[in-house]
């Protein structure tokens, strides 16, 4: 086991040194990625990320934007506004379409960065809102800082476990589950690897109200026994990776501000498991990267899977 990072509720100093921002992350090494990369099958590959649409579920509680897309240019407005000053010709033959997004960045399958939780004005490393916070974003612990997430991964199929296609609303994911499910499908969870956490609540994507609302999930003892087993990473197929609402009075993101400010572990949240449940793969490698936001508290990920030789 790894060693244990006590719950103290406040942000903790990086065992890296001042200047970290990855946290676990510096778990990734060349020796690390080569072992996992020479033990892949490259026959079998899986896709976890969801796609993005009007309408999709997203975390609007809070008021944050929901995803949306417009055209910024289409064939027809192109020819009849002419904003290129091209000839005639020239726009009828050439059909011009462009597009805009807008959404909040933990929209979608994403990565959590360790500016999005933290205690009293303080994030992990105990970098500090007084400090490092610009006008527009955070000056430390953005998604541009992640490197090439490149690690085994073990799912937890939780559901699976108490034999339903979904857990039931607000079900807190604990120790024994996940001892539980480790020992079902015989698999462990060892220092440097990537939990994933199957609810089956994405069989209710996209419908917003049955997959985002009092979602079954990771609760505190959960997340302290993944920390203590080594998880790197911990992810899961529902809107917030953990139990909600939360059952500790006064703190309704417990999980989320242990792991990112004290435990020094990202959270990907929006995973679509389903099929890796359906085919019983429960080791495997697995393969991302952030989009390099600068300063964001969150970024798009797209998860590339394969089964392991």
């Amino acid at each position: 086991m790894c060693d244990f990072v006590p719950r103290q509720f406040k942000a903790a100093k990086s065992p890296w040194g001042k200047d970290d921002q990855i946290g676990r992350l510096n778990w990734i090494t060349d020796k690390s990625v080569e072992e996992v990369m020479s033990s892949l099958d490259y026959s079998n590959r899986y896709d976890l990320t969801v796609d993005y649409f009007m309408g999709m579920p997203s975390w609007v509680e809070a008021g944050d934007p929901p995803f949306q897309i417009w055209m910024t240019h289409t064939p027809d407005g192109n020819k009849n506004d002419n904003l290129t000053g091209a000839s005639k010709e020239t726009l009828n033959k050439f059909s011009y379409s462009g597009d805009a997004i807008s959404m909040y960045t933990h929209c979608g399958t994403h990565i959590d960065t360790f500016s999005h939780y933290g205690y009293d004005g303080f994030i992990w490393n105990e970098y500090s809102v007084e400090e490092n916070l610009g006008s527009r974003h955070w000056n430390k612990c953005g998604p541009e800082n992640y490197p090439s997430i490149i690690g085994r991964a073990i799912l937890l199929d939780i559901a699976k476990l108490k034999n339903t296609n979904v857990l039931r609303p607000s079900y807190g994911i604990g120790k024994q589950d996940i001892i539980d499910a480790m020992k079902a499908q015989e698999v462990s969870v060892k220092k440097g690897d990537i939990v994933l956490l199957r609810t089956g609540r994405m069989n209710y994507w996209p419908n917003h109200e049955k997959y985002s609302f009092q979602s079954p999930g990771l609760n505190i003892e959960g997340a302290e026994y993944l920390s203590e087993l080594g998880a790197m990473i911990v992810g899961a197929d529902n809107i917030g990776l953990e139990q909600t609402p939360s059952e500790e009075e006064g703190s309704y993101f417990p999980v989320h501000t242990y792991l990112l400010a004290e435990a020094g572990i990202p959270i990907i949240e929006v995973l679509n498991l389903e099929e890796l449940s359906k085919e019983r793969i429960y080791t495997m490698g697995f393969i991302a990267k952030a989009m390099p936001i600068k300063g964001a508290t969150g970024a798009p990920l797209q998860p590339i899977i394969f089964r392991m030789k």
